[in-house]
């Protein structure tokens, strides 16, 4: 927490500090290549899902690669693939490092959906909902594009 505290106010006067946004809080991301609607998702809350994925387990996801029930990986609707994400959940604290492989939820009210393996590691596979914090960490390879 005194880290994330110590960067956040080493950025504040930095030109690249984010406009406040809703479901958002001003974050620096250094990256001038990045688009203003990526930066204003390196930091969102909202309500995450999990996969059903007992049905689609080894199908191919929209990075192309195979799902699997037990990867560190989730889908989000704008982050390229291959963007690495710190998701947390707030009403236990648990966090997990994964990366963006597809594309989705497709329900209006979430912001993420993760695997059934992370949803356990996450402490919310029984509830299959919960509130999220999702932190970018690194941008993936592909710009984004509308599915």
């Amino acid at each position: 927490m005194i880290v994330l505290l110590s960067l956040l106010n080493s950025c504040a006067d930095n030109e690249n500090s984010l406009v406040k946004k809703s479901g958002t809080k001003p974050v620096s991301v250094n990256n001038p290549a990045l688009s203003q609607k990526t930066k204003a998702l390196s930091l969102e809350y909202g309500v995450a899902s999990w996969y059903n994925t007992k049905t689609n387990n080894g199908h191919k996801t929209a990075s192309g690669r195979r799902l699997n029930n037990n990867a560190h990986t989730a889908a989000h609707k704008t982050l390229p693939m291959g963007s690495q994400v710190r998701v947390t959940n707030l009403s236990n604290g648990r966090s997990e490092k994964l990366t963006i492989t597809d594309r989705g939820p497709y329900i209006k009210s979430r912001i993420i959906d993760v695997t059934i393996g992370s949803a356990k590691r996450l402490g919310f596979y029984s509830n299959g909902i919960t509130k999220v914090k999702v932190q970018l960490l690194s941008l993936g390879k592909w710009r984004y594009r509308h599915p």
